[in-house]
């Protein structure tokens, strides 16, 4: 009887040990701190569920409605979800959002030619001359997106890398303009 009573012992380590390791979320404590001063007068919420790890800053609402608009910045961790962005996760990621989709605000916001969206998608245009640059879409939730696979960079790096992925795109939005006319834009 002892001799079974081992070898199942040693079967469910073996098991255990062979287990796929999950992989560790990367640190999103610091984003907060570090988006602030670009998103002045955007509530932040932290997003830990699904593939998005990061913060999401949402513009005050100007009147009563579904409306909302604002900006992510954090990590893809999975391509579930943004198989229209081509992603290669992990990736760093900043986006500015426009919700609902089809709503007079998003229309009036995104979809309409000359919209403030577009406008500005054009503008950041002239001011990224190299990749990855930004990607306009005017038929979903995510509007204008900027992103970076981190698969190439050195692991010890990332965190430091994506600091700098995101002053950068964050200063960028900020110049064109947009980060302040979300904030004052008046939503339905």
């Amino acid at each position: 009887m002892r001799p079974a009573t081992v070898r199942t012992a040693h079967r469910k380590r073996n098991a255990v040990g062979r287990a796929r390791p999950r992989k560790v979320a990367p640190d999103i404590s610091w984003i907060q701190a570090l988006a602030a001063p670009y998103l002045r007068g955007y509530r932040a919420s932290a997003v830990v569920r699904g593939p998005l790890r990061g913060y999401r800053f949402t513009a005050p609402a100007r009147r009563r409605g579904k409306a909302k608009a604002g900006f992510f910045v954090g990590y893809v961790l999975e391509s579930r979800n943004f198989d229209f962005l081509s992603v290669v996760p992990p990736e760093c990621t900043i986006f500015a959002f426009i919700e609902p989709v089809g709503s007079a605000f998003h229309s009036e916001t995104v979809a309409r030619e000359g919209s403030l969206l577009r406008k500005t998608t054009e503008y950041i245009g002239w001011l990224t001359h190299r990749p990855p640059r930004f990607a306009f879409f005017d038929d979903r939730e995510i509007a204008l997106v900027r992103h970076f696979s981190m698969q190439t960079w050195p692991e010890p790096k990332h965190a430091h890398y994506s600091r700098n992925f995101f002053i950068e795109t964050l200063a960028w939005l900020v110049r064109s303009g947009l980060v302040a006319k979300l904030r004052n834009e008046k939503r339905d």
